[in-house]
Order: structure tokens, then sequence, then C-alpha cells
């Protein structure tokens, strides 16, 4: 056993579980009507009603000594003091920085990296004022109105999928396109509809050497070309965010519109870094402020807040609850909101290519489950497919509904019945129903006794499926700022109680390197292939159709 399982708490966890399975939540809130009261917390424009779980105050109490034990606090504390927590890469990890509106210094080796942060964001808004003012203006003239945003990963996931839950605040004058895939299909439906004059293309990569990033930035500038723009007019037209200067002005790039990157900022983080530039484009740098000030007000609930009244300390142990001593394998989300429909996207990259590990932090093999595989939709469309598994199913799959109290501009009707369908599900998840419930409902309809006894086992559901319902008075930048944090602390905890790295991704450079290798022999088609008996048939195959 290793140190975490063999703690005085785990242990505790492990038998309250067993206890725990053999009740029911229905009873749980029948004898103490202020079951939802007590496990309701709020913060930062977001509310979390927790009530429906499978968990009592001697549950929640054992979670936080495994917490203590487990030393999250401290780590924390590491975290946004600038220690080098990313240890397999020797760097520490400072997103939080990018959102640091205290006014107190952030230190790496000593140095205070709030200037060059803050002078970051001065470029970024003067940068967003000149576009949206129509001062920057391409070859001929012509304002830049079209901006393609080429990145991969968070440099993509991030910008994009927040741009879209942001879109009543969208900038009318400007529209951002995301391109991402190395699949040829997506940039060249993207760039059909643009005028080469009123483009500006926003490649973001740290390195500049991202294959697929690199790829379409080649093919955007191609198509910038052969549309009548010369090489001398790149400078007008694509800018990088990116730390390999040399390589950015060799493409053609102004130094100018060089925006930076620092070691201590991962991908799945960078949203708060100039790789949000395409975000403050669409949605104007007051907006875009908004978003980190959120972002800001989380980093400050979760150094301060109790452990019981801490979100991502909340949402964090109640996953390690399911994931441990449950055997959950998955994490659903499910925002009740159309233009919050890619959020799972982003929380899927984010946990999992964050806690998707099983090395610890003493690079021994964990003996216990780490990170869920994250996955969803936007309410009500899984109603009518997915929630069958999460209501029948042999599977325990823990939920985090989602839903604005209000949406300006919205139709009540349309928000009434998309609330109560919110309501609805978490309700039903909890409650289920129970056979004696199905029979009477089936003895009303006049059904034959035969027929009721068959039917009413189908239609009977055991409940017990635990949920969290999140609420906000709408999504606005701040409120999306602070959930998106939420989320990255809740990671952070978990990832600290597993003892796990969750800021480095060796599966992820496994990948790139071994499609760099197969790359090489696609393109070189005499050279010899050396892979194992698939590969190699997988490329000749390859080979032979495009002779």
């Amino acid at each position: 056993m290793t140190a975490l399982t063999s703690s005085t708490s785990w242990q505790q966890l492990t038998a309250l579980a067993e206890q725990v399975k053999t009740q029911h939540m229905r009873d749980w809130f029948a004898a103490d009507p202020k079951r939802a009261q007590k496990y309701t917390v709020a913060a930062c424009g977001i509310e979390l009603d927790y009530s429906k779980n499978l968990i009592t105050d001697e549950v929640l109490a054992a979670l936080q000594s495994l917490a203590n034990e487990s030393q999250v606090a401290e780590k924390r504390d590491g975290m946004f003091a600038g220690d080098i927590i990313n240890h397999t890469e020797k760097r520490a990890v400072l997103h939080t920085a990018l959102r640091n509106y205290s006014g107190k210094p952030v230190l790496v080796d000593g140095q205070d990296v709030m200037p060059e942060v803050q002078a970051c964001q001065q470029k970024i808004k003067d940068f967003v004022a000149s576009v949206h003012k129509g001062e920057r203006k391409g070859l001929s003239g012509k304002p830049l109105t079209q901006i393609v945003a080429i990145g991969i990963g968070g440099s993509f996931l991030g910008p994009k999928i927040m741009s879209e839950t942001l879109k009543p605040y969208w900038f009318k004058g400007v529209k951002v396109h995301y391109v991402a895939n190395v699949d040829g299909c997506h940039i060249q439906d993207v760039l059909a509809g643009l005028d080469h004059e009123e483009t500006l293309v926003v490649m973001s990569s740290k390195s500049f050497t991202t294959q697929e990033t690199l790829q379409n930035t080649l093919t955007a500038k191609a198509w910038f070309l052969k549309a009548g723009g010369t090489q001398q007019d790149i400078a007008k037209h694509f800018i990088a965010v990116s730390s390999n200067i040399k390589a950015a002005t060799d493409f053609g790039m102004a130094e100018d519109n060089i925006f930076p990157m620092w070691d201590w900022v991962g991908g799945r983080y960078s949203l708060w870094s100039a790789i949000g530039l395409p975000i403050a484009l669409t949605i104007g740098y007051e907006h875009y402020e908004a978003l980190l000030k959120g972002a800001y007000a989380m980093d400050e609930h979760f150094q301060t807040a109790p452990a019981e009244q801490n979100l991502p300390m909340i949402l964090a142990l109640l996953g390690v609850w399911y994931i441990n001593f449950f055997g959950a394998q998955s994490h659903v989300l499910l925002p009740y909101y159309h233009y919050m429909r890619g959020f799972p996207a982003y929380v899927q990259q984010l946990d999992m290519e964050s806690n998707g590990k099983r090395i610890a932090g003493d690079s021994t093999v964990t003996d216990y489950a780490t990170g869920p595989i994250i996955w969803g939709s936007e309410g009500t469309n899984g109603q009518h497919s997915f929630h069958q598994l999460i209501h029948q199913g042999t599977v325990l799959v823990p939920a985090d509904f989602m839903l604005p109290l209000n949406v300006p501009n919205q139709d009540k009707t349309h928000h009434a019945m998309l609330a109560s369908n919110c309501f609805g599900q978490t309700q039903a998840l909890m409650q289920g129903k129970t056979l004696a419930e199905c029979k009477a409902d089936l003895a009303a309809k006049g059904l034959d006794a035969a027929t009721l006894e068959s039917l009413a086992t189908h239609k009977t559901m055991p409940g017990n499926k635990p949920s969290n319902t999140l609420l906000f008075d709408q999504v606005d930048p701040a409120t999306l700022g602070a959930l998106v944090a939420l989320y990255e602390h809740k990671v952070f905890v978990q990832g600290a109680i597993w003892g796990v790295n969750s800021f480095d991704q060796w599966g992820v450079e496994l990948g790139k390197e071994l499609g760099n290798q197969v790359l090489d022999k696609l393109v070189n088609t005499q050279a010899e292939l050396s892979f194992d008996s698939s590969t190699n048939q997988l490329i000749n195959k390859f080979r032979q159709a495009n002779a």
C-alpha cells in the first residue's frame, strides 16, 4: 500500500463508503428538511448546491482530513508563491499571476513577474483598441475585421470556448474564426469566405514549431500570397503569441506584433495570457479584463475560504470520494445554456491532461485511481440520449448541472422549460422511482396484473445518483472567469491529494514525437520502415493511396 491508501483518513473513508452504500438520499432529505440549505455554498457569483450527493457530515469531515494529510493547503500556497511545483520540468506554475490584481509581487527565482504581465496586458489592450477603432489597417488601407486565430490544445480550446460562451458580449465590428485541426478541410473552409485585405491571422504557439499550428499558418500565408499579398505585407496581416521571436520575424511578422509567453504558463491554463488575445478581440478588452478579474476573485476565495465553504475544495473532495471509494470512472458536465455547450470540452482537456497520470511525485506507481474521464453536452439534448445510462445504467456517473438564472433577451417560456428540465433531472437522479411507485402508476392505467408485474421492473429507477447544481445569476465575463478558475483549482486539489504532477503532459509529448517520426516516413516515400508491423502496414497503405 502507498502512503495515501494506508493513511488514517483513507481507511476511515473506505469504511464510511460501505455504510453509505446501504443508505438512500431520499431518506436523508425526508429526515432533514434543511439538508439543501446545509449543503449549499456561494462565492464569486456561483452558488453550489451539493446536497444531492452521497455524503454526511462525517464523510465530509473525513474528506477534509484527507486533504489536510495530503497537505493541500501547503501545496496551494506554494503554487501561488511561485514555488517549482512542476517538478518534472523544473517550472513554477503561475497562471494565477496572469490575473493577479492584488498589487502584490509574484516572484519566480527571486524576480517579480508582474511588471512583464502588466506590460503584456497593456499591449493586448492597445492592440485590441487599434483593431476595434479601425486604426489597424491591411495592405490596401482597409480595416482588419476578420480574425483567423490558429492554435491547438489550450491555445485553441480556451479562446474558442470562452468566446462562444460570451456571445452576448461580442464586438459587432470584428469576426473571429478559430482553426486548430491540421485537417486541411478546416482552414480551407475558413479562408474560403474571407477577403485577404481585411484578414488578420493570429498564430499561437510558444515554440512557433507546433506541428498543426505551424502548418495551418503556412497554409494561411500561402493563401494570402496567392490572393495578392506580398511578403512585405505579412507584417500587417500576421501576428504571433510566441516566445520564439526569431522564428516569427523570419516568417515575416513584425517584432512589435509578437506577444510573449512564459514557461510558467501551461497550455491548458494559457487563456489568461496573450493566448487570450482572440477573446479580447471578440468581446473587447473591458470584458476580457472582467474575465480575468472573475478568475482572480475565485483565486482569493480558494486561498482564504475555510474548507467547508471553499467551492474548489468541495468539488474536488466529492470527486475523490466517488472515484476512489465508489469506483466512478467518469464525470459528466451538463450546462443548461446553449452558449456554454463547449464548456465540457474545455474542462475535459483541463482535467484529463492534468490528472491523467499513474506516477506519483515520489516516482512510484499509484495503487488508486486518479483523473476521471470528463465528458458532457448541453441540456436538454443529453436527456434524450445518454441520460438514460446515468439513470438506469450499471455505472456510477457523478454529474455537474449548470444553469444561469437569467439570460438577457431570452424568451421566458424557453428559459423556464430549460430550468424545469435541469432541476427535474437532478431530482430524478436523486430520488429515482421505486418498484411500488411504478406498479401504482401502471395499475392506475388499468394494465392487467401480468403486464404490470413485467413492465414495472423495467420502469424502476434506483435513484441515489449524485449530482451538483451550479447556479449563476447570468453568464457574464466575471462569472465565467470565476467558473473556469473554480475547475482549475478543483483539478489542482485532486492532483495534490493523489500526489501526481498536474502540470506536465508526457503522454501528449510522446504522441507528438511519434507523429513526427511517422510523418517523415509518409513524406519520404522511399524511406525504409522500421516500426511495428501494424504501423508499417498503415503507412504503406497511405503511400499507395497517395502515390
